[in-house]
């Protein structure tokens, strides 16, 4: 099967998934990201069976408005029965590296406030070990050449993300080379210096429900 019909079986297999929990009431998080645009494709026709959404990007937002879901800001939502999103890597313990669209703080701040993150690929993003993608660091501007010091000091190379301002308003710095073997203390360490917003490594808050899509299936775990 083609990559992009594996990506579709794995969207479909969410809104399977989500269905039987939605009521009148629920409001869905919904990511950034190919698979995830089929995610959202899909999800317009049960756009009747919850009440609206809440987006991690400027471009997820535009694209469930036209499907005709109704989006709200996070900040208007009481609860966020589930969060459905994409991965560039995800482990075996199910943490994953997000980012690689540069929407990753929004992801983490949904992912963070929902009650259930399903995380929906295809079986090329499943890896032993997270870091052969390269780990996007989102950075405030002034902070950049700072951050980026502290990052080869923590053994990687970071490469500056030429052309993207987040829909924030910083910087993405790729990291390359960094060998992510625990990922839940990599995670706080990065975060943890000044001028990170945040960074792709999802373990605190890891998937609840991975949802992988192969050449043989659709597999849940």
């Amino acid at each position: 099967m083609k990559t992009d019909d594996l990506k579709k079986a794995a969207a479909q297999a969410a809104i399977t998934y989500i269905e039987p929990k939605l009521n009148p009431e629920t409001i869905v998080g919904v990511g950034t990201g190919s698979t995830t645009n089929h995610f959202i494709d899909a999800l317009g026709a049960i756009r009747h069976k919850f009440d609206s959404a809440v987006s991690s990007s400027v471009a997820s937002t535009a694209r469930l408005e036209d499907v005709g879901v109704h989006v709200i800001d996070l900040n208007a939502a009481p609860r966020v029965l589930v969060y459905v999103d994409g991965a560039d890597e995800v482990e075996p313990g199910k943490a994953a590296l997000k980012g690689g669209g540069g929407a990753l703080t929004r992801e983490k701040i949904i992912v963070a406030a929902c009650d259930e993150f399903v995380c929906i690929v295809d079986d090329s993003k499943c890896v032993d070990q997270l870091g052969s993608f390269p780990l996007p660091v989102e950075v405030i501007p002034m902070a950049r050449s700072f951050v980026a010091r502290r990052l080869v000091e923590l053994g990687g190379d970071p490469v500056y993300r030429d052309g993207l301002i987040t829909d924030n308003g910083n910087v993405i710095l790729d990291v390359h080379g960094l060998t992510i073997d625990a990922p839940d203390t990599l995670e706080s360490e990065i975060s943890n210096i000044a001028g990170v917003v945040t960074n792709g490594i999802f373990a605190a808050n890891r998937a609840d429900t991975l949802i992988v899509a192969s050449a043989e299936g659709v597999s849940i775990r």
